[in-house]
């Protein structure tokens, strides 16, 4: 990039301009993946909607190649460009919460646990994610599920507002009245249609829930799942569950004997009523499919259950993952999990079944981008490691995985999870029929495809 240039953008911004010349250059361009190791030429740490219009003007005006970055934890690294220009949130970290409306106003660069925090004093949440590091926009913008999704639905459904930075430099406001088609677009269809600095959120009733996590033998793998696909999409809504297959962590609450063990395992998030023994009542279901190798149960408060997970992965691992949407597990992926459930290459490696059926199917395929509403499940496979030689052991296991189960999968995946397979049939593919007016969308607040930092969806002719 030209000096003069570089200088001029460095002076119009309020945060700091950081290039590879500056000390912080290598921390501020790494990002959750550590598999992950690009090198923008500069990266604009923007304080505020002024420092993003500056960047925005600048990288229109140069012609450089221009991505953005929220909470940094998209798995193929989207927020970074070699010898290009990321726009760089992370500074704008801020919540303000009216209890009253049940409300709250998010910056564009906020983490889940900045707003589980302001929002937990008023006995508030939003059904965002399962770790507190993990961006609020990249998740919001994908469509967002967690803990709290069969009770409360997607993070996009609590979407009300967003304050939003267009190619073109204008900021707009979307609600349902202004810029309605905007905001559905918003609602799933990810990073395409312009820099989001503040999202609106509606608040619902979350403060202390019930926590569990049970856990049997990789061995009884096929008969746990045969039982917890039947189960769960049956269970009231106040109770959600993740099925994973995994290594028992060397760490509380689990005992040393199992440390290091593979396992079949669900973990479990009770949003009912906590008296009398409610929890142990509503979870004695958990010996229906074999007694359980462990089981661990106790409320909680809720942003404590999202922060249950984040040591355990932090920042810095050899990630590679990849997903897929199920509405029911067949016979024949009951034992692609368990075979490749024995066969996890390292400790952190695992596969995750998200619910993502209640509340969540209240809401009809066509009423936002997320096109799924007919899913039971959306599932992960992550291989993670913190050593760099074995990432293409952690790669290999986790395609050949996918692999295996994608035939008995919805065809398309959340776009979050699309990792590096994001190619234009996959992102068609998760959006089925509403690419075509996600396309148009696109045309009408992105017509030259500016943002394409992303799993793209170029305009409409």
């Amino acid at each position: 990039m030209d000096a003069t240039a570089l200088d001029n953008l460095r002076k119009a911004l309020r945060g700091p301009l950081v290039t590879p010349q500056d000390a912080e250059y290598d921390e501020t361009r790494s990002v959750y993946n550590a598999m992950i190791d690009r090198r923008p030429a500069a990266v604009a740490r923007c304080t505020g909607t002024a420092d993003v219009r500056s960047t925005i003007a600048f990288a229109r005006q140069t012609g450089v190649e221009l991505a953005v970055r929220g909470g940094g934890h998209s798995g193929p690294g989207l927020c970074l460009v070699d010898g290009g220009l990321t726009l760089d949130l992370s500074l704008m970290r801020w919540v303000r919460v009216d209890p009253v409306t049940r409300t709250a106003q998010v910056g564009g660069g906020s983490q889940l646990g900045d707003l589980d925090h302001e929002t937990h004093t008023f006995g508030l949440g939003v059904p965002a994610g399962i770790n507190s590091t993990t961006g609020v926009g990249g998740l919001t913008l994908g469509g967002g599920h967690g803990h709290l999704t069969r009770t409360y639905g997607l993070t996009i459904d609590s979407l009300v507002a967003a304050d939003v930075v267009l190619a073109d430099g204008s900021v707009v406001t979307t609600t349902e009245k202004e810029h309605p088609d905007l905001l559905w677009a918003l609602r799933g269809g990810g990073g395409n249609f312009g820099v989001v600095t503040s999202f609106t959120f509606r608040l619902h009733p979350v403060h202390t829930v019930g926590v569990a996590a049970t856990v049997w033998p990789v061995e009884q793998t096929q008969e746990v799942l045969r039982w917890y696909r039947e189960f769960l999409p049956s269970a009231p809504e106040d109770l959600n569950g993740f099925f994973a297959v995994m290594t028992v962590p060397p760490a509380p609450p689990f005992p040393e004997p199992l440390h290091g063990r593979k396992v079949c395992a669900v973990v479990w998030c009770y949003t009912g009523d906590l008296e009398g023994g409610r929890l142990d009542d509503v979870l004695s279901v958990v010996n229906d499919p074999a007694p359980p190798a462990f089981h661990f149960a106790t409320p909680m408060p809720y942003p404590m259950l999202q922060t249950m997970f984040d040591d355990l992965v932090p920042k810095g691992l050899q990630w590679y993952w990849r997903g897929d949407f199920f509405d029911t597990v067949t016979d024949e992926a009951l034992a692609v999990h368990e075979r490749f459930g024995r066969e996890l290459p390292t400790g952190l490696s695992t596969m995750h079944l998200y619910p993502v059926d209640g509340a969540a199917h209240d809401v009809a395929p066509g009423e936002t981008a997320w096109a799924y509403r007919d899913a039971i499940w959306s599932g992960v496979i992550a291989g993670i490691d913190p050593d760099p030689a074995n990432a293409d052991l952690i790669r290999r296991w986790c395609v050949d995985y996918w692999s295996a189960l994608h035939p008995h999968s919805m065809g398309g995946a959340y776009v979050n999870f699309l990792g590096e397979t994001g190619d234009a049939d996959s992102v068609r593919a998760t959006y089925r029929d509403n690419y075509a007016r996600l396309a148009a969308v696109k045309h009408t607040y992105d017509p030259d495809n500016f943002f394409h930092a992303n799993q793209n969806i170029p305009p409409a002719a």
